[in-house]
């Protein structure tokens, strides 16, 4: 992402990113920043500051992209994708507790 000298975005996306301003995250503006990571041409920290994005909230599109492709990076998925997978955890917490 080109950068003015004082830092801030210069308003000119690389190609095939999203303006530096974006708000709404759809499917394949978020699809766009992580196959730019993933490539090589910004790095985790530069899409962060620049996309005003925490790194678990990064994080979590790579890992939902990695599991369910496209479809995990829609906010209706990634809800039904966690409810799928808290019934397991509970069972392995509560599986680990009795161990101990």
């Amino acid at each position: 992402m080109k950068t003015l000298s004082d830092g801030s975005p210069s308003g000119t996306p690389m190609d095939g990113l999203p303006h530096p301003n974006t708000k709404r995250w759809v499917v394949r503006r978020k699809a766009a920043v992580v196959a730019a990571v993933r490539n090589g041409e910004i790095t985790i920290e530069e899409a962060c500051r620049v996309y005003q994005l925490s790194e678990e909230e990064f994080l979590s599109w790579v890992r939902a992209f990695e599991r369910h492709g496209l479809a995990g990076l829609r906010a209706t998925r990634i809800q039904q994708y966690r409810a799928s997978r808290s019934p397991r955890i509970r069972f392995r917490i509560a599986e680990n507790s009795r161990l101990s």
